[in-house]
């Protein structure tokens, strides 16, 4: 193992309401530096700062450090997440695409969708490869922004690793501060899929909350098929879903969706709410619903496996 003891930070950990001033060049150029063979940090859309991670397999990664996104993974020369056309690298507004971040809550509630962690600026605080397999660490930590939505002292540490055919995330949540905090999370994962042919496998026999029609009020079920599709809008939370279950894009590939310590799986597609795209891609999403509890010097860690088989 290799280890690169270093800090990237373009600019201060802030909100895209913050740094709204400042407009694009609120993130210093990264123009395009290798930390070493597998590791590069670059310009990417819109001027914003990425690491882009290669293995001596062939797989890539690539991660912005606006909003901790993962934006692309790619094995065989193929992109198996999915960005959406509509998705803006102005630093105004989440990345719409990939694999962004819901935390401190998942969802609506009393403050803005999804939390504030997909609308900050992350920094890149270790890189390292293992027998040509590149890992970076990013970190968040509070600043005035997120202390003025959720007043509360915390670092999030977001490693993000790659090889041959499997992309791994393990997020942590530590509580810095001197009382305890509670938060829920979710990993928004965009694969690209055919959502007429895409299904789900692993979910039999798990309590649903179907948010379709009226997200306020789930309807609560169980889930009954073998195999679950996409037949129109689905907005359907599983919960204690099982550490295991595997998607076919219905491009033609078998994704295995793996993880630790995320408790609950999310189902979604827009279908006509989001017309212009909703046919290729699918959402199938790590969470943890249920707030989880954290005393002050306390940590939270989740780990997701996604391997193309």
């Amino acid at each position: 193992m290799v280890a690169a003891p270093l800090t990237w930070s373009f600019s201060p950990t802030t909100s895209a309401v913050e740094s709204q001033p400042r407009g694009p060049s609120m993130a210093s150029s990264a123009s395009e530096e290798n930390v070493d063979n597998y590791v590069k940090v670059s310009d990417g859309l819109g001027g914003l700062p990425k690491a882009i991670l290669s293995s001596v397999h062939g797989s890539e990664a690539e991660i912005y450090l606006y909003g901790g996104c993962v934006t692309s993974w790619r094995v065989d020369n193929t992109d198996l997440l999915y960005v959406r056309p509509d998705a803006v690298f102005t630093a105004l507004k989440p990345i719409s695409g990939g694999i962004p971040h819901c935390f401190p809550q998942f969802g609506a509630g009393p403050m803005q969708q999804h939390g504030f962690a997909r609308n900050m600026n992350w920094s890149i605080v270790d890189s390292e490869h293992v027998d040509g397999n590149p890992a970076v660490t990013l970190e968040l930590r509070d600043a005035p922004y997120s202390r003025s939505i959720w007043d509360y002292s915390f670092q999030a540490l977001y490693k993000v690793s790659i090889d041959r055919n499997t992309l791994t995330t393990e997020f942590q949540v530590t509580n810095t501060d001197e009382k305890p905090f509670s938060f829920s999370t979710a990993l928004h994962t965009y694969f690209r899929a055919s959502a007429s042919g895409a299904s789900v496998k692993g979910l039999k026999g798990c309590k649903t909350l179907n948010k379709d029609p009226d997200p306020r009020n789930p309807v609560e079920g169980m889930e009954d098929r073998d195999v679950v599709t996409f037949p129109g809008f689905v907005d359907c939370i599983y919960v204690d879903a099982p550490e295991e279950v595997y998607l076919d894009n219905g491009l033609g590939d078998w994704i295995t969706i793996k993880n630790r310590n995320w408790s609950d799986v999310v189902l979604w597609n827009p279908h006509l709410t989001i017309e212009s795209c909703y046919k290729d891609f699918v959402c199938v999403e790590n969470a943890k619903i249920q707030e989880v509890q954290l005393q002050p010097n306390q940590s939270w860690t989740a780990v997701q496996h996604l391997s193309k088989t």
